[in-house]
């Protein structure tokens, strides 16, 4: 009889343009396709994101069922699990998709070396970006550490690789050993159950995600480029959790937008495509950042900012963030989104971190670590190199000293305050022109069953203590 194959799906959890499993089926064996949750590991799944894989895992499930097949959930150690499972079955061979992070690398040489111990033969495939981590060299042979040339680079060099179908049919061995029941897991949260904005923002899901991505292509795509800074108007394209884990690929996104773009020979299409291309690019270059380094989401690129003084009692400020009671509408409003559908847009992403790392001075891994827990794109690359970027701290960073102001972001890109009043209810009675400086509103506008809190700082004196801060960092 021939001995099955397995396929350890990963952050790969789609059917489509998947290497491993194309590979695996091509061997003309059996295949059990099989997901190992591991919560040892560092930067684990956390509370968001673990409902986003229940429903991720639970379509995966049915599609692969749709193809003749199974998926069998294992829990604990990964190396160990696959290497029990492995005996389980008698497989002979194991595919995986490789992962750009560090830790998952490392987690790889375990499998890898597990099996060469019970004679299972190994099949380690692309990732799901754009281009291998590595590949996107300077002509010296070094790493980029700025964005613009390495988009140039990457992209001058030759298109990315084609998708691959998905395929026909996946065979089941005659006798499977079963796994986990997915509900066993409980990923859900129950007491209480705080994911019903969740549930009604998103469709997890291989098909959800090629619903979104044709969504924003058919409708969106035209204003993004003006479009995407404004949070009260949905133009941007929400693919970010759908590209965590990867139920699309990097590639597939890629070439379905240059397809629209080529069809449209010119105009919106064609100018609004290359800027949402241009932000794909920018996903690619954080993890082909967090490839090489691997310390990125806990300690500062630019080492002299790991002497930065930070303020040093900021738990009730920190708190006040993460539960939207800053006292300025535009972070608070952000803040509130985040914990009601586990997504913030991305101009106000930038305006909340800001205000964090430089108006309350906390550390911005306190911002990364709150946003792992409640995104449920959280992203290891482009959570850390984002709050690396607000902070000054990382590759191609902003500088320290731009620090946004909380009002006139709100007033520029929120001007009728749709969004502010969307998520920040104590302020919808509020007229536009105290709106985003509600302390300057009459008493009688901020009365009610929940009054809307004073600033925790006020702005020009918490700028001029990071600038001083900064300064103090730059002199020593």
């Amino acid at each position: 009889m021939t001995r099955p194959v397995l396929c350890w799906f990963r952050n790969d959890l789609r059917l489509a343009d998947h290497p491993a499993l194309t590979a695996a089926v091509a061997t003309g064996a059996p295949v059990i396709c099989v997901y190992v949750l591991d919560r040892s590991r560092p930067w684990s799944p956390g509370a968001a994101s673990l409902w986003w894989l229940h429903q991720s895992l639970e379509r995966l499930g049915a599609a692969i069922r749709g193809k003749g097949g199974r998926l069998v959930l294992l829990k604990g150690g990964t190396a160990e699990a696959l290497k029990s499972y492995a005996r389980r079955t008698g497989a002979g061979a194991i595919h995986w998709n490789r992962s750009h992070e560090p830790d998952q690398r490392a987690c790889e040489a375990d499998v890898a070396a597990e099996m060469a111990e019970i004679g299972v033969e190994v099949g380690r495939h692309r990732t799901s970006l754009l281009f291998e981590p590595g590949t996107v060299r300077t002509k010296t042979g070094g790493h980029y550490s700025v964005f613009t040339p390495f988009y140039r680079t990457s992209l001058a060099a030759h298109d990315p690789a084609e998708p691959l179908p998905a395929p026909d049919r996946i065979p089941e061995p005659d006798a499977t050993p079963p796994g986990d029941d997915l509900a066993d897991w409980q990923l859900l949260p129950t007491k209480p159950d705080w994911a019903g904005g969740l549930r009604d923002a998103w469709q997890p899901g291989e098909e959800g995600a090629r619903d979104a991505l044709g969504d924003f292509l058919d409708d969106r795509v035209t204003a993004y480029r003006e479009g995407r800074d404004i949070p009260s108007e949905p133009n941007t394209s929400r693919l970010s959790p759908h590209l965590h884990f990867g139920e699309l690929s990097s590639r597939q996104v890629w070439h379905v937008t240059k397809y629209r773009m080529d069809r449209s020979h010119g105009g919106p299409v064609e100018v609004n495509g290359s800027a949402f291309l241009r932000e794909l690019a920018w996903r690619e270059f954080s993890c082909h950042l967090l490839s090489r380094t691997p310390d990125l989401p806990e300690a500062p690129l630019k080492p002299e900012y790991a002497a930065f003084p930070w303020a040093e009692d900021y738990d009730d400020a920190l708190t006040a963030w993460q539960q939207g009671r800053t006292g300025y509408p535009l972070v608070d409003a952000g803040m509130r989104e985040l914990w009601t559908t586990g997504w913030m847009h991305n101009r106000v992403r930038m305006v909340t971190a800001s205000f964090l790392i430089k108006h309350l001075l906390v550390p911005w891994q306190e911002g990364e670590r709150w946003f792992w827990d409640t995104l449920v794109d959280a992203d290891l690359a482009n959570n850390a190199a984002s709050w690396q970027w607000v902070a000054g701290s990382g590759a191609d960073a902003a500088p320290f000293f731009r620090i946004f102001n909380p009002i006139a972001q709100g007033e520029k890109f929120d001007p009728d305050g749709i969004y502010i009043r969307k998520w920040v209810p104590e302020l919808r009675g509020v007229p536009d022109r105290h709106l985003h400086k509600p302390w300057e509103a009459p008493g009688d506008l901020l009365s009610g069953k929940s009054v809307y809190p004073a600033p925790i700082v006020e702005h020009a004196g918490a700028r001029q203590r990071a600038l001083d801060a900064f300064h103090s960092l730059k002199k020593g």
